[in-house]
């Protein structure tokens, strides 16, 4: 049987940076702009003064926040940023949204005919979720993690962000995703709440993760409703060198 769970949150301090890493990376906070006064900030976000503190200090240790004393906090842009949230690709129409995710069920099962080979064993876990983005149901998710990373996956182990719990306890790093878009059908484990009738066709996604072993370790597909969501990737074009 299928374990059925919200997934444990992120710290709330960890859940604002990200929040405002996701802002930066959208381009809805641009380099050189004064966030709001840390205690203007902290009753906006009903936090405390330290729990936001923490998480710009640790926005800035990253070097995208300048803290200029008496004057404010300043954003700072810059590549390359570790987040929690570097592979959710899906954003709101207003805004990058904050990710969670409720867990519906969690199985260790043989790995089905239909599945992309991947990994080295024959079993993976399977993991249901509906995710969403400041409490918005947006997307359905199904994960295979090959079964050679752990025994045994439960609820209570998992944090909203797989890929922050593959790295902190399964010490897996996901390096690398390939994304193929379509349509398909919604499948008929949909909970009501996701908007998207079982068997109603909805955008789509099919992923590959690569780990930091070099080999796919992880197969994913998800269903998202595009009338509250878009899928976002965002490339940078380096710039070239001409020789004469």
């Amino acid at each position: 049987m299928g374990e059925t769970a919200y997934a444990r949150s992120l710290p709330r301090y960890l859940q604002i940076s990200e929040m405002l890493i996701r802002d930066i990376t959208a381009g809805r906070l641009v380099d050189g702009q004064r966030l709001p006064p840390e205690r203007q900030m902290a009753q906006e976000l009903g936090v405390s003064v330290g729990t936001l503190r923490k998480a710009l200090e640790g926005m800035a240790e990253q070097g995208l926040l300048e803290r200029v004393q008496g004057s404010g906090n300043y954003i700072r842009v810059r590549e390359a940023v570790e987040s929690v949230y570097a592979f959710f690709r899906l954003e709101s129409p207003t805004g990058a949204g904050l990710p969670s995710g409720e867990i519906l069920s969690i199985e260790r099962m043989e790995k089905p005919d239909d599945l992309p080979p991947f990994g080295q064993s024959t079993d993976a876990h399977r993991v249901r979720r509906l995710r969403e983005m400041d409490g918005e149901p947006v997307a359905l998710e199904e994960v295979w993690l090959d079964g050679v990373w752990a025994e045994r996956l439960k609820a209570s182990q998992i944090v909203e962000s797989l890929h922050f719990f593959y790295k902190e306890t399964l010490g897996l790093e996901i390096r690398s995703v390939e994304d193929r878009l379509g349509a398909r059908e919604v499948p008929d484990w949909a909970p009501a709440r996701f908007g998207v009738a079982p068997g109603d066709v909805s955008a789509f996604c099919e992923r590959r993760s690569t780990g930091h072993t070099g080999e796919v370790v992880e197969y994913g597909r998800f269903w998202f409703d595009s009338s509250k969501a878009n899928y976002v990737s965002r490339l940078k074009q380096a710039s070239a060198r001409l020789e004469k």
